[in-house]
């Protein structure tokens, strides 16, 4: 009886850990269009759902202080629960991001823009988008080491996006003086993309540590 009473903790635990990052993919989506697409409104949701972010970071962290307090697992069960507490503040991190990302939405309205630099910025959220579903799916499916060395190595992908519109942006601001505010965001924005983009590689890292105790850098 107490170890199904345990598996149903776990499975609430799990199931609490899929709505938030559900949550959070919503929200990358959504900053990167307003950023693209110039949308303070949706600037504007995006910044006010954070709230529930938050909401689910602190409900996932009681739930799982509350299995260890009172379940006292050990070995794999132990390292299931510390997982989900790790990949939930990566989760909140990432929340933490897109706000940042809406928030530069709304301060570059009137700006000029470069629109060449932008199509690039939307091609970058998009792969750090697909990033993190597939680390998520990774993790709540039980995927193996290998695979989380696999998807971990997309990250490169995105560090490239980082550099290649560094480089772009420099280069276009070069040409047109007047969008030098604009290519402060530009690369503030990239930056907060390359980090969800991080942060997704660290659930891939929760990923070998769940399944072997080991902490790995990928």
């Amino acid at each position: 009886m107490l170890r199904t009473q345990f598996e149903e903790e776990l499975d609430k635990l799990h199931n609490q850990f899929y709505a938030m990052g559900n949550e959070v993919l919503g929200q990358i989506n959504n900053t990167v269009q307003a950023f693209i697409s110039h949308d303070r409104e949706l600037a504007k949701e995006v910044i006010e759902s954070d709230a529930k972010i938050n909401a689910f970071e602190i409900k996932l962290e009681k739930k799982s202080l509350e299995i260890i307090a009172l379940q006292q697992p050990v070995s794999t069960d132990l390292r299931t629960v510390i997982t989900v507490l790790k990949a939930t503040n990566d989760l909140e991190r990432m929340g933490d991001h897109a706000v940042s990302i809406a928030e530069a939405a709304i301060r570059m309205k009137g700006e000029v823009r470069i629109q060449v630099v932008e199509a690039e910025i939307k091609k970058m959220g998009r792969e750090v988008r697909r990033l993190v579903e597939s680390a998520l799916e990774l993790y709540l499916n039980g995927g193996e080491t290998e695979q989380a060395y696999e998807l971990a190595a997309h990250d490169e992908i995105i560090n490239q996006y980082y550099t290649s519109i560094q480089d772009l942006a420099t280069e276009e601001i070069k040409k047109n003086p007047d969008a030098l505010i604009a290519g402060r965001d530009y690369f503030q924005v990239i930056s907060y993309l390359e980090r969800i983009g991080d942060y997704a590689k660290n659930i891939c890292e929760w990923v070998v540590y769940l399944r072997t105790g080991n902490i790995t850098e990928l």
